[in-house]
């Protein structure tokens, strides 16, 4: 999918589901970079094993586990229940861990809110557009990647960045 896809299809409609606030550039700057990094927007489940299969544990464009943050910890997190709640009622998903993790394989529109709303759990506020070195800090702290890839961030960032603010 190419990024305005993705931004079409479902970052505009899962910001459109989210309190106003939270669609800022420098939110979905954010939402492009990750999703980049973690499946180039190619693979809705994690790839493992050689030769690779999507078999792993993350799914979704942006990778979420069942048990972590995108999933598990926007459900109940204080910042976060109430819009995740909102969302997944709009989505017609159960809040329960093991069906969202199932529905964000194939719906976008719930990855991409839950992603957000993940971003939004950080204490911290967002990295001004172009602070490629706060978006990766920010990246490493809610994502809490098992096998981070900084060599790819800088030009990945970029290129969300050129879609968000050409």
């Amino acid at each position: 999918m190419t990024l305005s896809e993705i931004i079409r299809t479902g970052i505009d409609p899962a910001l459109a589901l989210l309190p106003a606030r939270m669609d800022t550039p420098a939110a979905r700057v954010m939402l492009l970079a990750i999703g980049l990094q973690e499946s180039r927007f190619e693979h809705r489940r994690q790839l493992v094993g050689k030769p690779p299969r999507p078999t792993g544990p993350a799914k979704s464009f942006w990778q979420g586990e069942q048990g972590g943050g995108m999933v598990h910890g926007v459900r109940l997190h204080t910042a976060t229940s109430a819009a995740a709640a909102a969302l997944y009622q709009a989505r017609g998903v159960p809040a329960r861990d093991a069906a969202i993790w199932d529905a964000i394989e194939n719906d976008d529109v719930l990855a991409a809110g839950l992603a957000r709303l993940l971003l939004w759990s950080d204490p911290g506020r967002l990295p001004a557009v172009g602070d490629a070195d706060a978006a990766w800090a920010l990246y490493l702290r809610t994502w809490r990647p098992g096998k981070p890839h900084p060599d790819t961030w800088p030009d990945l960032y970029r290129q969300a960045v050129a879609e968000v603010v050409p």
